[in-house]
């Protein structure tokens, strides 16, 4: 199929250019003056604690920098949930590394913070991979205790899932840099091993304040929980240093020494670059309104030739092959935009999920884990086929097919969305809801229910009809504000910074590291060896 690039490389330059100056506001954390007070008392800021840990050169996947983004604000705000976190490389192993960062709140823990720390938690048990935790905490945020303490994904959830993973033998390592405060207390102490940086590093059920409350007891911070006390007296440390540099180089050397991990066995071999990697900036129209190849896109992210289209005449309106990205072997699941012409002659509307494209994918993902082959879902997808012509060829049957065959998929899935993602095309091509070990964002996607117009037009007419049951009358200006204001409204919760900031995605990402994003996606899903058996439910025929 011939088609050019939509030339639409400044338009996305340009969107992404907008992600970055919202992050850079994100990494300075609680402010330029609150992070001169951390430097002031000889502690580096969350970022630079993992900038000096990490593997120079190696690449570190950040995860939920937009979590909490415009959220609590009538409490100031709570950039990136008060915790740095990600992907890295320690001693040349791939870590997950969590780091509170003690300029937003003090480190305090809002929602999203127990959220976003339960998130790096379930990549590490999933994944299998080491966890470290840089603690600089000031524990949970009082003002909204009651929705962050008592639930099953609350605050408490962390230290049962410390458990667990100690149960799975994954390695967790926590160093104590600052405050470690009551509940939270109790993380380094169900880690592995415990480091505490003197004079700063502090760990106890109660601090000052509340002993002296509680028992009328005068004592200070490093007496009643330092690392001279914890690593002499009650033995809950195992190790101090005088500057956070050391501690660092200490972690460093823990896990440079780990045992080998036995790997899954996702086939790799040497990478080779894309034919036109820098091309995928041109692929997408301004605001995604026009058709395009996801063919063209697919070849901008793999292997040279490696791209075999799987049934590529049937069910057009999906896309399925293997290829390989970063020489790593992957099923490739996408939606395709094209208006293009099914098996029968007929034209179909593209980005819409029809009964061929939906027993198609469903085969092809069967397919990919009979063969233990990794599935990347690309999605831009309006949903499935509605009408009545659709629902006598039994559209929501076929539908069922491809949701019982993503749920019940053991290979690892990584989920990028690229455009639209409405409806039940979100659960079908593995939504946050349907367990990808990753899922990402381009700066162009939306997230709704359904298209911003149309929920608005629905809703709009159930508004004016409780008005007009009410005997108001609605004059069509009326009418227009409401749709306007209504319009409004959706669009907004429907851009990629609602959703990251709700960690319904781990992060927006510039196009072009879509190919990075993935390879070190799978990368981590290799060290866990332990897939399941794949077994389906009931398939209706």
């Amino acid at each position: 199929m011939d088609l050019t690039f939509n030339k639409n490389e400044d338009t996305m330059h340009l969107a992404y250019s907008q992600v970055k100056q919202k992050l850079e506001k994100i990494y300075e954390g609680g402010g330029k003056n609150a992070i001169l007070k951390q430097h002031e008392r000889n502690k580096l800021t969350a970022r630079e604690r993992i900038d000096y840990l990490c593997d120079k050169g190696k690449p570190f996947i950040e995860i939920g920098a937009f979590a909490g983004y415009e959220m609590y604000t009538d409490q100031g705000g709570c950039a990136a949930g008060g915790t740095v976190s990600g992907i890295g490389y320690v001693s040349g192993r791939q870590c997950i590394i969590v780091a509170n960062d003690q300029t937003v709140k003090a480190g305090a823990w809002f929602p999203i913070t127990g959220k976003k720390n339960l998130r790096m938690q379930e990549i590490g048990m999933e994944n299998k991979l080491p966890i470290i935790y840089l603690v600089d905490s000031a524990g949970v945020y009082l003002p909204m205790q009651d929705e962050i303490f008592a639930d099953k994904e609350h605050f408490g959830r962390i230290f049962r899932n410390n458990a667990k993973m100690s149960a799975m033998g994954i390695t967790q390592i926590a160093a104590v840099m600052g405050a470690c405060v009551a509940g939270g207390a109790y993380l380094p102490i169900m880690s592995d091993e415990t480091l505490m940086v003197e004079s700063n590093g502090s760990i106890f059920l109660a601090g000052p304040y509340l002993v002296k409350a509680a028992i009328g007891e005068t004592v200070d911070s490093e007496i009643l929980g330092g690392a001279v006390t914890h690593t002499e007296i009650s033995g809950i440390a195992d190790y101090k240093f005088k500057t956070e540099q050391e501690c660092l180089e200490h972690i460093k050397k823990i896990i440079s020494k780990l045992g080998s991990t036995t790997y899954a066995g996702f086939d790799r071999i040497t990478a080779v670059p894309p034919t036109n990697e820098a091309g995928i900036y041109g692929i997408l129209s301004e605001g995604n309104t026009k058709p395009y190849d996801m063919a063209m896109l697919i070849n901008c992210i793999t292997d040279a030739g490696s791209f075999d289209q799987f049934k590529e005449d049937y069910g057009k309106t999906i896309i399925c092959g293997y290829a390989r990205i970063e020489g790593w072997a992957v099923g490739i699941v996408a939606n395709q935009r094209l208006i293009v012409k099914n098996n029968k002659g007929e034209m179909q509307l593209g980005g819409v999920i029809y009964n061929d494209s939906a027993d198609k994918a469903a085969r092809f993902i069967m397919n990919c884990n009979q063969k233990k082959i990794p599935l990347v879902f690309l999605q831009d997808v309006t949903g499935f086929m509605v009408g009545s012509r659709s629902e006598h060829a039994g559209i929501i049957k076929d539908g069922a097919k491809m949701v019982n065959a993503v749920a019940n998929s053991v290979v690892p899935k990584i989920t990028i969305i690229i455009g639209n993602s409405y409806g039940a095309g979100n659960y079908a091509m593995c939504g946050k809801a349907y367990d990808p070990r990753f899922i990402y964002a381009w700066p162009t996607a939306k997230i709704a229910v359904m298209g911003g117009e149309q929920a608005a037009k629905t809703l709009l007419q159930i508004q004016v009809a409780s008005l007009k049951a009410k005997g108001k009358t609605i004059l069509p200006k009326d009418e227009q504000d409401m749709l306007n204001e209504i319009i409004q409204r959706y669009q907004q919760q429907t851009t990629p910074y609602y959703a990251a900031a709700r960690l319904w995605v781990d992060a927006i990402i510039d196009p072009v590291q879509t190919r990075l994003v993935i390879a070190e996606g799978i990368a981590a899903a290799n060290h866990n060896n332990d897939l399941e058996e794949f077994k389906t439910g009931v398939f209706q025929v």
